[in-house]
């Protein structure tokens, strides 16, 4: 890298940094008002669990009501004015997706917690913890944030002390409906393992997707195969949901703490794993289930 480069790219982060820290910091100044609600998640239509993870997509009241957590640190000026407006303006439902324990999203959820204490109505609707550290693999992981500055709390990892609120895309009309089996097996990539041809070259001859694909073809492609082999995290919820047989090659923390638990394995050698699979019934009830009422306890939180 050239000597121009390095201090280009060092100035382009110390501007960027500048940027976060300038709209967070305008945010929480300004006298906070709990007029609407806003959905903030990653949207991100070009990952489709991002991008269905937010309540907004299954209740009316939340219709077209939503915000990109990135947007506090675009560079157009009139997509930042926008997001510290509509924050400063509305009740937050922040979620879902693995928002907590990622260097990424600390700076927001500071943040919101701050924006709580100064009496704005948040709530967290299906977050989980995404640490990208192997150390933490499987491993019982403290939150990076007090989950007790919120106002109301719904945690997608199982067996903490935060109520247990799975992703709210099972409630996706979607699931509901069933298609024949074709594929005794197939395998979904998150999309920056498909940027790693020599791996996903050792599948040829196996049915396969990505998570960046469209979302009805992903969910057809689950119906569809038997036993899932994926290293998304939402390829691997939905697939439960779906009776699946799933085995997971884990990129992060945020595989290891759902309630039913699939298969870790890893690519090299997941074919020994396959008898190993099982499938769980029931699951896709339960968990439109517990996001409905979960609904009721935020709409009635938040006088809507």
């Amino acid at each position: 890298m050239g000597l121009q480069s390095f201090f280009g790219k060092a100035l382009s982060h110390f501007n960027r940094k500048s940027i976060k820290r300038e709209t967070l910091r305008s945010i929480i100044d300004s006298e906070q008002e709990n007029s609407g609600v806003v959905n903030i998640h990653r949207y991100d239509p070009s990952n489709i669990g991002d991008f269905y993870c937010g309540p907004h997509h299954y209740f009316p009241q939340l219709k077209d009501k939503y915000l990109d957590i990135f947007d506090y640190k675009r560079e157009n000026t009139e997509q930042r004015a926008h997001f510290i407006s509509t924050v400063v303006a509305n009740s937050l439902i922040i979620g879902g997706g693995g928002l907590l324990n990622r260097e990424g999203f600390n700076l927001q959820l500071d943040a919101f917690a701050e924006l709580s204490r100064k009496g704005k109505k948040t709530v967290l609707w299906g977050v989980g913890h995404n640490a990208k550290e192997r150390s933490t693999f499987g491993k019982s992981l403290n939150y990076n944030i007090d989950t007790e500055k919120f106002g109301l709390v719904g945690v997608r990892d199982y067996g903490r002390k935060e109520l247990w609120v799975p992703c709210v895309s099972c409630l996706h009309p979607t699931f509901q409906q069933t298609d024949a089996v074709v594929n005794e097996l197939g395998v979904i990539f998150h999309k920056k393992t498909l940027k790693n041809k020599k791996l996903t070259a050792k599948f040829d001859g196996i049915p396969s997707t990505s998570n960046d694909s469209d979302f009805d073809e992903v969910v057809r492609f689950i119906k569809q195969t038997d036993t899932i082999v994926t290293d998304s995290y939402h390829a691997m919820y939905w697939s439960i949901l779906l009776e699946k047989k799933v085995l997971v090659i884990p990129n992060s923390s945020k595989f290891y703490d759902f309630k039913y638990k699939p298969v870790i394995t890893n690519f090299e050698s997941f074919k020994t794993d396959l008898n190993k699979a099982n499938r769980y019934t029931g699951v896709l009830a339960e968990c439109c289930e517990v996001n409905t009422h979960f609904g009721e306890k935020v709409f009635d939180y938040l006088n809507l």
